[in-house]
């Protein structure tokens, strides 16, 4: 079983880095990351220290409850951000999607319109054209898609979605966030 992804959630959820929970579990900060990118296992000592500082049972670790969780979002809940500088209008789809694993958003391009650039990352991004053309910047190649296209990329080199279409273009874009 795979349980990174439920202490990293548990220590995002809790606002420790995670230098501060290797602290509080003497352990490195080297070795809390490859726990979470289940690139190793802890003891059973180490495990229930790490959900005991996490202020978590095994039993309620371990349980599947999805009842709890939100499933469903309606448009009440997204929010936006219009850049008029730039010509972009973001939508965030899912509220305080840049604490999970991957941030849904809805980007609108006018006339000209640019998206920020972004950094290179160990993130992939999905991106479906709902209307009009873009082209994405990955690195210095650019590519070209219109509406009804999809793009997926690993974001290793500085890229940037940018508006091809005389008029509007909106795009769905999924991103995961980055282990960095």
């Amino acid at each position: 079983m795979k349980i990174g992804k439920k202490i990293k959630n548990l220590r995002v959820k809790k606002g420790l880095t995670q230098e501060e929970l290797g602290e509080r579990t003497d352990l490195s900060k080297g070795y809390i990351s490859q726990l979470e990118r289940d690139l190793s296992s802890p003891s059973i000592d180490t495990f229930f220290s790490i959900l005991e500082v996490l202020g978590c049972s095994p039993k309620d670790f371990f349980d599947e409850d999805v009842a709890d969780q939100k499933v469903v979002y309606h448009e009440e809940d997204q929010t936006e951000y219009w850049d008029d500088e730039k010509g972009y209008r973001i939508q965030w789809l899912v509220p305080e999607s840049n604490e999970k694993e991957m941030e849904p958003i809805i980007l609108t391009l006018q006339d000209n319109g640019e998206f920020k650039a972004f950094p290179p990352s160990l993130s992939e991004t999905f991106a479906y054209v709902l209307e009009g053309k873009i082209s994405v910047r990955v690195g210095n190649t650019f590519f070209h898609a219109k509406q009804g296209e999809s793009i997926y990329y690993l974001a290793s080199d500085e890229h940037q979605f940018i508006n091809a279409h005389h008029g509007t273009s909106k795009v769905l874009i999924a991103a995961t966030q980055s282990y960095l």
